[in-house]
């Protein structure tokens, strides 16, 4: 009566352990010791040899009494088997080590404009740290499906759903009402003073911000504001603004310089945008993350903190009466510490 005929998976997954079992064999010359450094009885170990000839129908131990001998074509045999499992010691090295040490390329999606004024800046001291990570930046205000795309992770800023994907809140994302002087002074209608007073005010979007998502004293509002410009680029829009030709819901990491030299004024400043939008790092999967991607992400959570620097000397009030700027003793970021904060939550992690 004929055995079974395995499935190539069985063969498949038995034969590397079935390799395994024969190098030991022929290294020690005996069954019993081959057994007790793999924890495996004698009698399994003669049986997974036994199966091994009789897949590949060729014998490959002289066996006597006294003692177990290669075959002349299992030194053949065991040669090449030495080289297979070598080959897969490495290859589980190689993989070990690029989770474990931070290298390799680190594809990243993210805000054109945040990007610019907010990781580009910070990235050689990163890099000086990190010299064996290479980065590749695709700046869009527009979502990238990163699964898809290829990307290792994925800035974004906004209110995010439930998703398959992880995210980190990096920072909270203040945004405020503003204008130019220029056109307060020139607006007919004056300085608004109330939410309804937007309806009398050419208000400018960007992107798909058809209604202004705002916070006051009086709980939440969502307006569906009006203007004559709108656009996808940040940029563009800041230079609206600046240009005098209208109102804009801006983030302060955005427009803080400009606040800070009077370019630009906050209006209503008892209103906010909605605190549920933040700034995230999004990325595929928590289990298994390599490390370059792990340490980039440390690095912009200590980089911003609690209380990003770019609201610093910024008095900006939120619906409790707070400020929600830092204070004028509030330190811009150092990079030193922020690097020696993200080696320490990767390593105690």
């Amino acid at each position: 009566m004929f055995p079974r005929r395995r499935t190539r998976e069985e063969s498949t997954v038995t034969a590397i352990t079935d390799l395994e079992i024969f190098a030991r064999v022929a290294r020690t010359g005996n069954m019993s010791a081959a057994g007790r450094e793999m924890g495996l009885s004698p009698a399994v170990v003669s049986k997974r040899i036994s199966l091994l000839e009789e897949r590949l129908n060729v014998r490959l131990f002289q066996r006597t009494t006294r003692q177990l001998t290669l075959t002349e074509t299992g030194e053949g045999y065991f040669k090449r088997v030495v080289d297979i499992l070598n080959l897969i010691e490495e290859a589980e090295n190689f993989v070990n080590r690029r989770n474990t040490t931070p290298r390799g390329l680190l594809k990243v999606t993210a805000p054109t404009s945040f990007s610019r004024l907010h990781v580009a800046p910070f990235l050689p001291a990163f890099l000086a740290k990190y010299p064996e990570i290479e980065l590749e930046f695709h700046l869009t205000d527009n979502f990238v499906d990163i699964i898809r795309e290829g990307f290792d992770l994925a800035i974004r800023i906004g209110e995010l759903q439930d998703s398959s994907l992880v995210q980190r809140k990096l920072a909270a994302d203040t945004r405020v009402i503003c204008a130019s002087p220029k056109y307060l002074e020139a607006s007919e209608q004056g300085v608004p003073t109330s939410l309804a007073d937007l309806d009398f005010h050419n208000c400018l979007s960007a992107g798909a911000q058809d209604y202004w998502r705002l916070e006051g004293p009086d709980g939440q509002h969502q307006l569906r504001v009006k203007g004559n410009i709108r656009s996808n680029s940040l940029e563009f829009m800041r230079e609206a603004l600046l240009s005098g030709l209208g109102l804009g819901l801006r983030s302060t990491w955005d427009i803080g310089p400009e606040l800070k030299s009077g370019a630009l004024k906050v209006v209503m400043p008892e209103y906010r945008g909605s605190s549920n939008v933040a700034i995230y790092a999004v990325y595929p999967c928590r289990d298994f993350m390599p490390e370059k991607v792990n340490v980039f992400i440390e690095y912009l959570a200590a980089l911003y903190g609690s209380e990003p620097y770019w609201n610093e000397g910024l008095e900006l009030a939120v619906p409790d009466g707070k400020p929600a700027g830092r204070t004028a003793a509030a330190k811009k970021p150092n990079v030193a510490d922020a690097m020696a904060a993200a080696t320490r939550q990767a390593v105690g992690r």
